[in-house]
């Protein structure tokens, strides 16, 4: 019989999973004339996994891995939305150039083998 796992291992297997996913769509991102800005940026109102920008635009990117892209989109409640919403706001108003600015919200899907999928302007803020 093995010993059973610490509650710990799972956690932190998922943690590298979602950093692993975070990376490619970053990478994804940058192929698509981003400019990543952040990555895991916290605010005490939420946070945003990737910060992006394109010219005159800023993007708020909700990144998630699942085993298929129903999953992956499904993973994105309404809570986490407003939550994303207020980490993104946050991070647009200390920026200098914050009312020059737009804000969109987007997702980027990692699922295995597969390249990942951007979901532009996935809701409104």
């Amino acid at each position: 019989m093995t010993p059973a796992r610490p509650p710990t291992v799972g956690r932190q297997a998922a943690e590298r999973r979602g950093r692993r996913a975070e990376t490619y769509a970053a990478l994804w991102l940058n192929a698509k004339s981003y400019r990543v800005l952040a990555r895991q940026w916290r605010t005490s109102q939420g946070e945003v996994d990737l910060i992006a920008r394109r010219g005159r635009l800023l993007v708020a990117v909700a990144v998630k891995t699942r085993a298929n892209a129903t999953l992956a989109i499904e993973a994105v409640s309404p809570r986490q939305r407003r939550r994303i919403a207020r980490a993104a706001l946050a991070y647009l108003a200390r920026l200098p150039d914050a009312t020059k600015l737009s804000l969109r919200f987007d997702v980027v899907l990692v699922v295995p083998w597969r390249l990942p999928q951007h979901i532009v302007g996935a809701w409104e803020g």
